[in-house]
This record gives C-alpha cells, structure tokens and sequence, in this order.
C-alpha cells in the first residue's frame, strides 16, 4: 500500500511541479513520471544536504522540490 501512495504523492508532485515551472510542461503522464524520479531525488537531495521536513506534508513537499529540480534539468535537453 506505500508503493501505491508513493506513486500518487510523485504524480500529483510532478504535476503541480510542472504547473509551477514555466515551461516546464511535458503533459501529465511525463510529468507524473518525472515527479516520481522527483520524489526519490527530493529525498536524496534533502539528505544529502541535512534538510529534514517532517511533518504530513514533508513528502509532499520533498517531492515537489525534487520534481521542480528534475523538470529543469530536463528543460535544459528540450532546447
């Protein structure tokens, strides 16, 4: 069951990610996929730099950021 609710958390995190970033927007299925590598990045990144955000949105928000850094990255091939 915390596979199934990951998968959800990185696909609406990719989501909203690339509803933030401007120009960001590769369609819903790309962008649910990239907010899934988001999250497991965001999580890495995080650690790595000794952030901890707890709370029930912690996650949430891990994967956002790691989606928005993923969707830039990728922006930087699109061109």
């Amino acid at each position: 069951m915390n596979f199934i609710i990951f998968i959800v958390i990185g696909a609406v995190a990719g989501w909203l990610a690339g509803t933030l970033m401007k120009g960001g927007g590769y369609g819903f299925l790309i962008n649910a996929i990239l907010g899934i590598i988001g999250g497991v990045f965001g999580g890495w990144l995080f650690g790595v730099l000794g952030l901890d955000i707890g709370g029930d949105f912690g996650p949430f928000i891990t994967s956002v950021a790691g989606a928005m850094v993923i969707l830039l990255i990728a922006g930087l091939f699109k061109k």
